[in-house]
């Protein structure tokens, strides 16, 4: 792997630019940066030359153990110098002793916020891997120590100020014959510390188990970069060093290392440092769970004893870094990744996407709500994590994925057969109920749909995701109304999409599309017809009616051993779905109809969306989502 020298990265802007004046503006603006950053305190600038449309924004910093001063300005100019007129037609970026980004856009300049925005967020990062891999030693173990280098570093570097910048090393050498590990972070200085440890993370994040053996590498984006080699690659001492304890060993207070307390000692006195380890290792002898920076501090303050406070680097660890591999699903709150607790345990990590919407103390106060909720049929969350931007809800593992990924399958369909799937029918249909009744709160769902319904080892189900889920602090049925109509078109009752009117008549509707879906195997709504209909619904009323209601069944239900059950599940499935919502019954009602096989059930009224047919033009609300493990929250609006 290339250690020093100029790695560059050109990208296509679009349209081609003026390369004259253009190339001439390049040339100018390396000039400018050049004798900036040889002046700057922290070897950093920015600079903009030229007219519209041949402006020119570029960046220049030199790496925390790179060139200074002059020798910093003569690394940029360099830099510049050996571009030719091709080259400089492009956007370019340079990850060497100094890293240069520059191109035809503003956003280079603009400081993003949780690093999220800026052209070297939007574009995928610079990467370096040596062609060798770990292959010696305790393998395992050594990639969990580079990672956990990499995170102390990460952390230091967001409050090692001004030059945000720090470098470290792993005491390989006392567990392993593996030679110690030295790293290297940093991000740009007009960035804040959070901005600083949200770039550095989001790179981390990308590491995934392939890149996590390669004995060294390097990964840049525009505001940040992080370096690590099996051999001292910067010329001054670490300024954080991490001894391992070797195995079968516990450390002692005094030594005691945590991935998840790095101290910057560079920086901060040593009777401070020594005090901050002293409040660390007694918080984790306690197993409490804390955040450790940022404003605010999430406490559990409810009696599940099963509920925990995770901390970040814990489901770093747990997710393998949110790798690639480890992802589930994505949802529109965020990705779903598989973890695993250092106890064996499995859980799904739902990371909520910086865009959730929400705020401290609405996570905080809802996530106290939901793990309230405990049913067999519903999710369970076992805790969350909040530190600084991150918002991180942690739930039981259900290997079975999804209820869609079954009864839209003709392969998979054959491992449910009816009593499996009338099972699954009951199961939701008891979630919902205790949903609407039985809980503390009267909770509406709103979302309802099989991708939501995921399955248990035994084929159980649970409803899952309570992004849209409306809260209320009595057992009002009437419902509510609500300007913002959000959900899946195909699963909302009319009143709701069209009016904004939802209630516990709204789940109900749902629910019955839901059953004809897990009978017919057929979708709702999409690219499948039924008949001379568009949606499921209308397909259904219309074989009913006709007396021919065994045509909308899966073939692979069809038995005169329970014909009439499935009957009945149809019957059911069309008073859920009628146009009107105080003809449908309640979930109480659906229960004791499916349970009581000798209960008189009534003749449906015409379902909605009937007139929906093949030609006629679909609003959409919001377009499905096949989701795994796809568990959010969102904020609660107690009446």
């Amino acid at each position: 792997m290339a250690t020093t020298g100029v790695l560059i990265l050109l990208l296509l802007l679009g349209p081609t630019l003026a390369a004259a004046d253009f190339c001439d503006n390049v040339k100018a603006v390396g000039a400018a940066l050049s004798k900036n950053a040889s002046s700057s305190p922290v070897n950093f600038a920015t600079s903009t030359f030229g007219q519209a449309p041949d402006v020119v924004y570029a960046l220049a910093l030199c790496l925390g153990d790179g060139p200074v001063g002059s020798a910093c300005g003569d690394c940029i100019s360099n830099w510049f110098a050996q571009l030719n007129q091709t080259q400089c037609n492009k956007v370019g970026a340079n990850y060497g002793g100094c890293i240069v980004v520059y191109g035809a856009s503003a956003d280079i300049l603009a400081a993003p916020s949780n690093a999220t925005g800026g052209y070297g967020d939007n574009t995928p990062p610079f990467q370096d891997w040596n062609i060798r891999n770990v292959t010696t030693g305790d393998v395992p173990r050594i990639v969990n120590l580079t990672r956990e280098l990499l995170v102390g570093t990460a952390k230091m570097a967001a409050t090692t100020t001004p030059k945000l910048y720090a470098t470290g090393v792993m005491d390989m050498e006392r567990v392993t014959t593996y030679p110690n590990v030295y790293s290297l972070a940093q991000c740009t200085p007009d960035l804040s510390a959070d901005d600083c440890s949200a770039c550095l993370r989001r790179l981390l994040g990308m590491v995934n188990s392939t890149m996590a053996l390669r004995m060294g590498g390097q990964m840049g984006v525009t505001r940040c970069y992080f370096r690590y080699e099996a051999s001292h690659f910067y010329g001054a001492q670490p300024m954080l060093s991490l001894p391992s304890s070797p195995p079968g060993t516990t450390p002692t207070p005094t030594k005691r290392r945590s991935m998840l307390w790095v101290i910057p000692v560079a920086v901060v006195p040593l009777a401070a440092a020594a005090f901050f380890f002293f409040i660390c290792y007694c918080r984790r002898l306690k197993r409490q769970r804390k955040v450790s920076r940022g404003a605010h501090s999430l406490e559990w303050q409810g009696k599940n004893s099963d509920f925990s406070l995770f901390e970040f680097e814990e489901l770093l660890e747990a997710t393998n870094n949110f790798s690639e591999e480890s992802k589930l699903g994505q949802g529109g709150f965020g990705a779903v990744y598989k973890g695993q607790l250092p106890d064996g345990s499995e859980i799904a990590v739902k990371r909520l996407a910086s865009h959730s919407g929400q705020g401290f103390m609405e996570f905080k106060n809802e996530v106290q709500l939901i793990a309230k909720l405990q049913h067999t049929n519903l999710v369970r969350l076992l805790g969350c994590c909040s530190q600084e931007e991150e918002k991180i809800l942690v739930y039981e593992y259900l290997p079975n994925k999804s209820l869609d990924f079954f009864i839209f399958d003709e392969n998979k369909r054959a491992l449910l057969d009816w009593t499996k799937l009338a099972a699954i029918i009951e199961g939701v249909a008891n979630g919902l109920l205790y949903l609407h009744k039985h809980s503390r709160l009267l909770v509406i769902h709103r979302d309802l749909k099989p991708s939501n319904i995921l399955l248990d080892s035994e084929m159980n189900p649970k409803i899952s995701d309570f992004g849209l889920a409306k809260i209320f602090s009595s057992n009002d049925t009437e419902g509510d109304i609500t300007r913002r109509v959000v959900g899946t078109y195909g699963y909302m009752a009319p009143e709701y999409a069209l009016k904004g009117n939802f209630s516990i008549k709204s789940d109900v509707f749902s629910f019955g599309v839901v059953i004809l879906e897990i009978l017919s195997g057929k979708r709702n709504s999409g690219t499948q017809q039924c008949g001379g209909f568009i949606n499921l619904l209308g397909y259904a009323w219309q074989l009913w009616e006709e007396g021919k209601w065994i045509d909308l069944v899966d073939v692979s239900l069809v038995s005169d051993s329970h014909s009439t059950k499935i009957m009945r599940c149809i019957n059911i499935a069309l008073l859920c779905v009628q146009e009107n919502a105080v003809d449908r019954p309640t979930m109480g009602d659906i229960v004791s109809m499916l349970r009581n096989e000798t209960m008189i059930l009534t003749e449906p009224k015409q379902p909605a969306y009937i007139n929906v047919r093949v030609g006629n033009e679909e609003t959409s609300i919001a377009p499905e989502s096949y989701s795994i493990n796809d568990v959010s929250i969102s904020i609660t609006s107690p009446r």
